[in-house]
This record gives structure tokens, C-alpha cells and sequence, in this order.
């Protein structure tokens, strides 16, 4: 599984790429989370508020610094 987190570098994108780890380490899942702050990039994904997290290349979050226990409820629900 490959876990990206989009965003520019802000506050809140780095939240969010530590609360991803901290979700992923919490599973004990196989899952590489990767940062993505490339502009051009992240506008390939369709989306224009970051932070957002792309799961497998599916947009499954965006605009919002979600908890840990959210990113586990996303990931469960991919996994599926």
C-alpha cells in the first residue's frame, strides 16, 4: 500500500504526514507514506485545497488535518 500525503509544506501538511505515520505504525500495516508537495503533482490529483491523502492513487481526503483514528477508519475502509 502506498500512502501519499499532498501538500506544500505547511503546518498543516506536516500534521498530517505525522499523523499518517503515526496511523500507519499504529496498524502495523505494510505502507510506505510518501510526501507529495510537488505542485504540478498534486494537481494531476484533481484536487485544489491540500492538505489530502491519496490512497493506492485514490483521493480518499483533502482539505482537512485528520486525527490518526480517522486515517486508520480511511485505510480499514481501502483495505476492504
Amino acid at each position: 500500500m502506498v500512502i501519499k500525503v499532498l501538500g506544500s509544506g505547511c503546518k498543516n501538511c506536516i500534521m498530517l504526514e505525522k499523523n499518517t505515520v503515526e496511523a500507519v505504525n499504529e496498524m502495523k500495516i505494510d505502507a510506505v507514506v510518501e510526501k507529495v508537495n510537488d505542485l504540478n503533482k498534486i494537481m494531476e490529483y484533481g484536487i485544489m485545497t491540500t492538505p489530502a491523502i491519496v490512497i493506492d492513487e485514490k483521493v480518499v481526503s483533502y482539505g482537512k488535518v485528520l486525527k490518526p483514528k480517522d486515517i486508520i477508519k480511511l485505510i480499514e475502509k481501502e483495505i476492504k
